[in-house]
């Protein structure tokens, strides 16, 4: 498939904390997550009756299982849309938390709202960061599967966030250590990978898998299909949500050509994912399928040989490929000999170990400190002036993807890219602005009342469909005078 549609899915965690009054001894009154989370929703569901909507950028918002806010950005057909899109969600949330520390303020609740980027809370919750490739509906769908879960397992050498461990490791079986023993403190690659327990599988909750096998194609069904990665972590970084989906893409490229690949099918997936997550040097020896060990780092060399031969051989499909090559390569070689400055501006793992060793040394601590957790979840909160990744990105000690500088993001929280998203963007602005009742999803965009008018996109890549700009230009001929503006707070 010469074009691809990426989407990326962020759940975030929200947490509220309140001080208690020191002069009366009264403890602090907290929201619980739920309530917080329904706060946070409020003026949503008050203008739409939904917490699920989608917005003028194409993307949608609602409020997932669990009080987590989620934000499922628009369809993209390129990396630096959707870095701009994902880092847009980030944005949009961040302003509906500052609306609600407001709303807290005035009411005389008061405290703080946290929202974080990040896929497990203190409790030892997980939630995810999806990602959503389209493919061809002709392509062999468990032979694609099948040749792509080792590379999911292993890819997190480079596309994870990494985590404290305060305790150690668990869950590996006798005589299994990792980061200096069992028990004791260490640091691994990825959030994620010790809440998957599948390699594919219809749930996304019950099992938890790397693949999600539904088929939803959100499209025309006779040609495509939806790949639902369910196993990454929430990156912050846009260099490595950049790596993550590319390198991934690549992988796509070459298992859609048919080109022939080794069997490396892993005895374990799951545990396999968590063994190699725990293994800062990559050397760890999972079991295969048909018998033998394989490293990641052994895995991970084999892919970029085997996509670099195909990039040579059938030509770049877009000018950010070679810069995927050369951060892949030398995130492999990070890892290989443990200079993880090789890559400590530009791979999350690496960003947050660096800010975390930097802390320990001064202290004298180490990972089994509670501040160590602490700097691990300070990493993920996506408020400016507060969140560690944010403060480290302004400082320039944590790189941006090459070419952009952040207006990007700014831009998407109310442009769509140029996909279908852009004519579901439109279409959702001038319902907004007729004050029309309508409701969307991927495909249709149905405008309620006695006249009811429904269009449907079935192509991803369509930016301009009769059906839904005659609807446009009737909305916008019913445009109120009173223009209803959307339900979420401006900039501030």
């Amino acid at each position: 498939m010469d074009q691809r549609i990426i989407g990326v899915e962020t759940e975030f965690g929200i947490i509220h904390t309140q001080r208690g009054d020191a002069a009366s001894g009264e403890p602090a009154r907290t929201l619980s997550p739920d309530d917080a989370a329904r706060l946070l929703f409020q003026p949503i569901v008050e203008w739409g009756r939904s917490s699920n909507l989608f917005l003028p950028n194409g993307a949608r918002l609602y409020l997932d299982v669990g009080a987590h806010p989620e934000y499922a950005s628009a369809e993209c057909a390129n990396l630096q849309d959707i870095v701009a899109q994902d880092r847009a969600g980030e944005l949009i949330v961040d302003r509906m938390r500052q609306a609600l520390e407001a709303k807290l303020a005035a009411d005389g609740t008061g405290g703080s709202v946290y929202l974080f980027k990040t896929n497990v809370d203190s409790s030892g919750n997980s939630f995810g960061s999806h990602e959503n490739y389209m493919i061809g509906r002709d392509t062999r769908f468990a032979r694609l599967v099948a040749s792509l879960i080792p590379f999911l397992v292993t890819r997190q050498l480079y596309s994870g966030t990494g985590r404290i461990h305060p305790n150690g490791p668990v869950g590996f079986g006798e005589g299994q250590t990792f980061g200096g023993g069992q028990g004791e403190a260490s640091y691994s690659f990825s959030q994620r990978a010790d809440h998957i327990w599948e390699d594919a599988s219809s749930s996304t909750t019950r099992a938890r898998p790397l693949i999600n096998t539904r088929d939803e194609p959100h499209g025309d069904s006779e040609r495509f299909r939806r790949l639902h990665v369910i196993v990454g972590d929430s990156t912050m970084s846009t260099t490595t949500t950049a790596l993550r989906l590319g390198v991934t893409d690549l992988m796509l490229r070459v298992i859609e050509s048919g080109q022939p690949l080794q069997d490396r099918t892993l005895n374990s997936p799951a545990m396999a994912l968590r063994q190699i997550s725990h293994d800062l040097t990559g050397t760890f020896q999972v079991a295969m399928r048909e018998g033998g060990t394989r490293s990641a780092l052994d895995l991970q060399r084999e892919y970029w040989e085997v996509v670099s031969r195909f990039v040579q051989a059938n030509g770049a499909h877009h000018d950010r490929v070679d810069w995927l090559l050369e951060l892949w390569a030398r995130s492999l070689e990070a890892v290989e000999c443990g200079d993880h400055s090789l890559i400590d501006t530009e791979i999350d793992w690496a960003i947050k170990k660096k800010l975390i060793d930097s802390w320990a040394e001064r202290a004298g601590a180490d990972y089994s400190h509670p501040r160590a957790a602490q700097l691990d979840l300070t990493y993920h909160d996506i408020a400016p002036g507060r969140g560690l990744f944010r403060m480290l990105e302004e400082r320039g000690m944590a790189a941006r993807l090459p070419g952009t500088d952040g207006s990007e993001a700014e831009a998407a929280v109310d442009q769509p890219p140029a996909t279908r998203a852009a004519l579901r963007g439109a279409l959702v602005q001038a319902g907004m602005e007729a004050g029309v009742h309508f409701t969307a999803d991927w495909v249709n965009m149905k405008v309620n009342g006695p006249a009811q008018r429904v269009v449907t996109l079935r192509d991803p890549f369509a930016t301009h469909d009769e059906a839904a700009e005659q609807l446009l230009e009737r909305l916008r001929a019913e445009r109120t005078t009173a223009v209803t503006s959307s339900p979420l707070p401006p900039a501030v």
